[in-house]
Formats: structure tokens, C-alpha cells, sequence
């Protein structure tokens, strides 16, 4: 065998360092908020213990051969959270900062998510920690194909469904697919979402969050009476998500007015050409250096002047440390827990209205289940019809938790959690506890 080892153990990524990290982990974070909604709504005590823990928790080793040739390993995890109302849902994310408690807490909201929009599913997500910028496309597949393999015993397509997360896409689904598939000896598209269509893709995944923030802030507008054509909108982060979502709203006349990346952030009171942004991205590393508007330092960017702020980036960028300087009337987070406990406490404060990530981001998971029905039955639909199902879905979701917070008289993140814990709390209460 000519693999060789390195002659020193490869050293421990850690963590980028972060705001929040001054104020509390996401896990913590995530079980702040759960106790609160719970006691607000007085769940079953029995319920609310279940939720503070998760099903199972898996740890594994991902060791991979290298370019060069030296193996190094990697650490991977995937936590199915709840399975009360079915199969485990979530993504993988490929990033330095995975941690243990960050991928517990996004499998928490997943949970919620998916009680909220009232779909099928269970909460889980997955992740390894690496540093996916500095690795080949082969080191990615090589990873990524173990890693599947070391899951492999607890996902499947009624067990628990990976999707795309950070630093993931459909590529890297395919790999899972067809890995998973390889180990169980025929084809199974419904194993993972987020796939290529010629593979059991659904049409309008890759659009489905961007767009399900979309429809939560054209209802935000409707109920709160102010016209989306006249407002302007600053989105943190142009992955997948976030250049959707900016895209989307420029289509419906909706000005753009600032947008960053990893590199930091562009402004324009007149308003960005996306267009010409994206093809400036095609050749470069990052959409910093644009030449044609103002750069902006990524630890300024969540306080440009606006009236629509879309964190759609990572966890936890809008902190006690920048809460107060938030310029923005209303906050729709397109990320996982964009905002920490003690900056919701200062927005709301402020008078500005936040639309929960467990709400405002569900486009993709919603979409994710339609592929997962499709895959399952074999029979797909057209994207127009995707398109109407989602929008029905998330203006539902969003009605319900609306009116909810009005009800309730409480901010529009408690009256999700107030959603999907009655139905949570029902689940947990039916179907009893064995043995």
C-alpha cells in the first residue's frame, strides 16, 4: 500500500472565532428558546423534556487520502433530533466552525421548521469539520463518500434525509446518492434532496429558500402596510440563499441595496445590478472588489441604512454587540439562528419586527419534501406547480404564526415556536412513550 501518513498528527481546526461566542453556544441559545415558548404555552412537561434532548447523536471518524498523497482525519456528525412526526430532515455542512452544540442546535430547528410549516418530518442535520476552500474536488468526494458510509447506518429515505447546507450542493448529493445506493445494492434518489435533476432533482429546489423568504416578506408587507416596491433591502451573505432571495426580489421591483460575501460587503443607495455582479463572481473569488459601488467592512454591513435586512449567511452574526445599531425596520432571516437571544431581546426593543429563520427560511425544506414525495412515488411535477405548492405552504405557515403573535400579543419568533410546539407537543402526547 502506498498511502503514506504524515510524519506529524494534522492540527486541530478550530473554530472561526465569532461574536456570539461571548454570549452564549447554539445549543444553549436553541434551549433558551424552547424553554421560553414552552412555558409561555404551558407544554406538556413530558414533551418539553423530550425536545431538550436529541434522539441520537452520531460521531464519527472520516479519514480521507489526500492529493498528496498522506491520509488525514476528519470529524463528522449527524444528529436526528426528534422523529416524533416522521423520518429526520435536514442538511450537511461542510465548514471549519462545525461543532458538536452548532449541529445539535441546527437539528433542534429543524424540528421546528418542519412543525411549523406542518410537514412530515423530524429535525437532523450533519456536518465535518474542514475547511472545504483549501481541499480538491477529489479530497471533496473521497470525504464525503466515507462520510456517507459512516452514516450510512442511521440515514435512509424513511429514516433520515440529508439535503445541501453550507459549503454543500447538489454535487456533493450526488455523491451520497450514489454512495449510499452503492452499500445497499440499487438506486435510491429518495436518500438524500438537493440532488441534479437527471438524478431525482426536484425543478425549483435550488431557488426554494430564496424564494420562501420572498413570500414571508411580500406578507409581512401585506399585513403590515407598507408597499415592497418602494422599500430597500440589504441581503448578508450571496450563496445560495441569499443571491436568490436578492434576485427574486429585484424581479418583483424591490430595490437591492447592499450585499457581502465571506470578503465583505457592496452598497448602493440606488440600487446593486445583480446581474452584472454574478457575472463579475464567474472570475473572482469574491464580489468585495466590484468595482462599481461602495465597499463596505463586513463588521459595518448589518448596519447599512434600509428597511429590509435578510441575515442569510451563518449563525449568530446579529449579536448584543450590533443589535443597537440595526438601521433596518424588519429582519427576515434567511440563515439558521442568524440572531442571538440577547440581540432578539434588543430588536424587539427597537420596535423591529423579526421573521423567524424557523419560518422565513422553510422555502427550502418545503421544496426539499416535494423532491422527497417525488422521488418517492416516481413521478414529478412541473415547476409551476412546485412554485404554487410552496407559496400555498409558506403563506399558510406564515398566516398561521402571524396571527398567532397577534393572539399571543408576542414577537413573531415566539408565536412560531407557539405553532410548531402544539403540534410537537400532540405528537409526543399520542403516540405515548415506549416501553
Amino acid at each position: 500500500m502506498d498511502t503514506k501518513l504524515p510524519s506529524k498528527p494534522n492540527p486541530v481546526v478550530k473554530p472561526l472565532e465569532r461574536a456570539e461566542a461571548h454570549e452564549a453556544n447554539p445549543w444553549q441559545q436553541a434551549m433558551e428558546q424552547l424553554d421560553r415558548a414552552g412555558k409561555a404555552m404551558k407544554l406538556e412537561p413530558f414533551a418539553l423534556e423530550r425536545l431538550r434532548h436529541c434522539k441520537r447523536i452520531l460521531t464519527v471518524s472520516v479519514p480521507v487520502k489526500m492529493d498528496d498523497g498522506t491520509v488525514k482525519v476528519f470529524e463528522g456528525y449527524r444528529i436526528q433530533h426528534n422523529m416524533d412526526r416522521g423520518p429526520a430532515k435536514g442538511g450537511i455542512r461542510y465548514h471549519p466552525s462545525v461543532s458538536l452544540d452548532e449541529v445539535k442546535a441546527l437539528s433542534f430547528w429543524m424540528t421546528m421548521k418542519c412543525a411549523v410549516v406542518n410537514l412530515p418530518y423530524g429535525g437532523a442535520k450533519g456536518g465535518i469539520i474542514c475547511d472545504p476552500k483549501k481541499m480538491s474536488r477529489g479530497e471533496l468526494e473521497r470525504m464525503t463518500r466515507r462520510y456517507t458510509a459512516e452514516i450510512s447506518i442511521i440515514i435512509g429515505p424513511d429514516k433520515d434525509i440529508p439535503a445541501p447546507d453550507v459549503n454543500t450542493n447538489e454535487e456533493v448529493m450526488a455523491w451520497i446518492m450514489d454512495t449510499y445506493s452503492m452499500t445497499i445494492g440499487y438506486s435510491c434518489p429518495g436518500v438524500v434532496t438537493g440532488k441534479p435533476i437527471e438524478i431525482g432533482g426536484s425543478l425549483g429546489r435550488k431557488e426554494a429558500t430564496g424564494r420562501g423568504v420572498f413570500y414571508v416578506t411580500r406578507e409581512l408587507a401585506t399585513r403590515e402596510g407598507f408597499d415592497l416596491r418602494k422599500a430597500t433591502v440589504v441581503v448578508q451573505g450571496f450563496g445560495n440563499v441569499g443571491s436568490n432571495a436578492a434576485n427574486i426580489f429585484v424581479e418583483h421591483g424591490t430595490k437591492v441595496v447592499g450585499i457581502s460575501d465571506v470578503g465583505g460587503g457592496l452598497y448602493d443607495p440606488k440600487g446593486l445590478d445583480l446581474h452584472d455582479i454574478m457575472e463579475y463572481r464567474k472570475t473572482h473569488d469574491s464580489i468585495a472588489d466590484y468595482p462599481k459601488a461602495e465597499h463596505i467592512a463586513i463588521d459595518k454591513f448589518l448596519e447599512l441604512p434600509c428597511d429590509i435586512l435578510i441575515p442569510a449567511a451563518m449563525e449568530s452574526t446579529i449579536t448584543k454587540a450590533n443589535a443597537d445599531r440595526i438601521k433596518a425596520k424588519y429582519v427576515i432571516e434567511g440563515a439558521n439562528g442568524p440572531t442571538t437571544n440577547e440581540a432578539d431581546a434588543i430588536l424587539h426593543k427597537n420596535g423591529v419586527i423579526v421573521v423567524p429563520d424557523i419560518l422565513a427560511n422553510a422555502g427550502g425544506v418545503t421544496v426539499s419534501y416535494f423532491e422527497w414525495v417525488q422521488d418517492m412515488q416516481a413521478y414529478f411535477w412541473s415547476e409551476k406547480d412546485i412554485n404554487a405548492r410552496l407559496q400555498e405552504i409558506i403563506v399558510g405557515a406564515f398566516t398561521e404564526v402571524y396571527e398567532m403573535s397577534k393572539k399571543e400579543k408576542v414577537d413573531m419568533r415566539m408565536g412560531a415556536f407557539m405553532v410548531g410546539l402544539r403540534r410537537l407537543g400532540k405528537a409526543a402526547t399520542i403516540r405515548g412513550m415506549y416501553p
